[in-house]
């Protein structure tokens, strides 16, 4: 759970990453981890079908619309892509957990990142 009043920390980046020597990505997070400044946070899947598995474009919308709006409730979010909240709190539950999307101590939600990046290589077998 975060603060949703951070103050004035610098934004937050992310960059999602499709390599399967999830190994080497953990140690090039640990590496960055370990510079004095703000590298950003990464997100890494091991492969483009573990990605589009679990970040469907309804997902997307959802972090979308949350993107840049503050805190939201999961009634709100629905409200604001048009679908149903049980889906929609589902989906969010997803997005927590790989965290695209935060819990507040109110208990609302937020996508905490000012910018993502998809950094995406597909080549030949």
């Amino acid at each position: 759970m975060i603060n949703s009043t951070a103050g004035n920390a610098p934004a937050r980046t992310l960059t999602i990453t499709l390599q399967s020597d999830w190994q080497g990505s953990l140690r090039a997070a640990a590496q960055a981890a370990q510079s004095a400044a703000y590298q950003g946070e990464t997100l890494n899947f091991e492969s483009p079908g573990h990605f589009f598995g679990q970040l469907s474009e309804k997902r997307w919308q959802l972090v979308r619309a949350a993107q840049g709006r503050g805190e939201l409730s999961v009634r709100e979010l629905a409200r604001l892509v048009g679908r149903d909240v049980k889906r929609v709190h589902d989906d969010v539950v997803l997005l927590a957990e790989l965290g695209l999307l935060e819990r507040t101590e109110g208990g609302g939600l937020l996508c905490p990142f000012a910018s993502m990046h998809i950094d995406m290589v597909l080549q030949a077998a």
